[in-house]
């Protein structure tokens, strides 16, 4: 996400410079063209009335796309924003509800849970903390349809290691569950049942937790399993091709025609035909960044600078999630490296 009130000129410059040159060279030729060919009576310059009824409709169909690729972005990061808050409950539930008492022992002084109880505690914290990286490894997998950065457009990557999912679990989960995760396709998935089978054994086994409070820490892991699930509804299914795919055809083919009529224009009025190419550039970009803007921010979940900044996120959960469990070392939050927060 990028995290800056403004974006810099420098940023500007980096997506647009290639366009530009591009369209300036394309508006050159196309007008000395018909410059020559007007010279030797062939007037090839278009009406401006139709070229920008073209031009109304392409801004309407891309602006809607537009709309839609915002929408899917701020869902995925209310959906977040859960994960966020169903995260701090559980961590609240586990160590309110999780206690000696229900074990049939006496509790210390100010309900101070014993050894045994604080580590079932950790565990089951440690456990939801490895939940929230799996799942933000799993939904940076590259997708088919995904947005594909070229040229200056990958410096703004995130920089992220997909495959190092195992690494980023090791100090959260036992080895015997860490194997079992890494193997399964949806690690996410298999992280929440093995939270489902403590929280079982807690309450058939161990004692540490009443039935009552074992169904309101139920609730928080189908409340979990609801969260990802809409992640991977947003995830796999992309925003309907033919509006993605047309939006880029209807844009490319105004463009194309947009600097004959402007030509057409200036002809027709007496005026410096020359001065139609700085003004098809000007138009051309807008039209070809509304494009763009679009096209790179329709998939949260790439992996890419307009993503929701699940790695931020996954460490704002940690820390007060190491912190409720009292620890004073916990790593710092993330922050925006070249104004991108990851």
């Amino acid at each position: 996400m990028y995290a800056r009130r403004s974006l810099r000129w420098s940023v500007i410059a980096r997506f647009s410079w290639k366009p530009l040159l591009v369209f300036t060279a394309y508006g050159i030729v196309v007008t000395a063209v018909a410059a020559w060919l007007r010279s030797r009576g062939v007037d090839v310059g278009l009406a401006p009335g139709p070229i920008s009824t073209i031009g109304v409709a392409v801004a309407f169909y891309v602006g809607f796309k537009n709309n839609q690729a915002y929408d899917r972005f701020w869902e995925a990061r209310k959906i977040w924003g859960g994960i966020v808050n169903v995260s701090r409950s559980w961590g609240n539930g586990v160590l309110t509800f999780v206690s000696a008492k229900h074990a049939g022992g006496e509790p210390e002084a100010g309900f101070i849970a014993s050894d045994e109880v604080e580590a079932v505690r950790r565990r089951m914290i440690y456990r939801h903390l490895a939940w929230i990286n799996a799942l933000r490894f799993q939904l940076r997998r590259k997708s088919p349809w995904g947005f594909e950065p070229k040229g200056a457009a990958r410096r703004f990557m995130q920089e992220t290691e997909l495959g190092a999912m195992r690494k980023e679990l090791t100090p959260l989960l036992p080895e015997s569950e860490l194997g079992v995760v890494c193997e399964r396709v949806n690690s996410a998935t298999q992280i929440l049942r093995l939270q489902g089978e403590d929280l079982r054994r807690a309450a058939d086994v161990d004692g540490t937790i009443d039935e009552f409070r074992l169904i309101s820490l139920n609730d928080m892991i189908t409340e979990c399993y609801t969260l990802q699930g809409k992640c991977e509804r947003i995830k796999n299914t992309p925003l309907p091709r033919q509006y993605a795919f047309f939006s880029a055809v209807f844009t490319r083919i105004f463009i194309a025609l947009l600097p004959l009529a402007i030509y057409g224009g200036f002809a027709a009025a007496g005026q410096n035909v020359w001065l139609s190419v700085p003004l098809f550039v000007v138009i051309a970009w807008v039209f070809e960044t509304m494009e763009q803007v679009g096209d790179s921010s329709e998939d949260p979940f790439e992996n890419y600078a307009n993503d929701v900044p699940m790695s931020a996120l996954c460490r704002t959960i940690e820390i007060d999630l190491r912190q409720m469990l009292s620890e004073t070392e916990t790593p710092p939050g993330l922050k925006p490296v070249d104004d991108i927060l990851m």
